[in-house]
């Protein structure tokens, strides 16, 4: 591939949720992995396939779901992708608390991360997982994704389709 001529973006770190839904798709199994670089993961309703691409050797990663597309962070599908290759920290207890939440639905409906994530932790403490022990883990997994720059391709916008 030539990166060269190819216009890029820094992803930023994804907002603490998106680690916990990153655990709920790899517990729910909504995870295809397809080769050593490319994934889809289905979302938690069902209704989207989002397509993943990480190379890391290049810090180039992509997805298309809307947090790693319009928002630039590094999205949920990219984090569990990650977390199966072993090279993000991955805690089954948590994940297994976390089976079987819609997360779109959740997320929609309270529009606020921090009242999604309030809940979250709720469901996973009467299942024995301490909200502490939650904050410690995605506390370990945004350490370890400040050790990664991954870039994703900007796409280009034709204008002149629109004339």
């Amino acid at each position: 591939m030539n990166f060269k001529n190819d216009r890029y973006k820094t992803l930023v770190l994804p907002p603490r949720i998106k680690i916990l839904e990153a655990l709920g798709a790899i517990a729910d199994e909504r995870i295809r992995v397809l080769d050593e670089k490319n994934a889809e993961v289905v979302s938690s309703d069902g209704s989207r396939k989002y397509h993943v691409y990480v190379d890391i050797n290049n810090g180039i990663v992509s997805s298309n779901d809307n947090g790693t597309r319009y928002r630039g962070y590094i999205g949920y599908p990219i984090i569990a992708f990650l977390m199966l290759k072993k090279m993000l920290p991955f805690d089954k207890d948590i994940a297994e608390a976390l089976k079987g939440i819609q997360w779109k639905k959740l997320n929609e409906k309270y529009k606020r991360y921090f009242i999604v994530e309030k809940i979250v932790k709720s469901k996973a403490m009467k299942q024995g997982i301490s909200p502490r022990y939650i904050d410690d883990f995605i506390a370990q997994v945004i350490s370890e994704l400040k050790k990664f720059e991954f870039k994703m391709k900007e796409e280009k916008t034709d204008i002149t389709s629109y004339f």
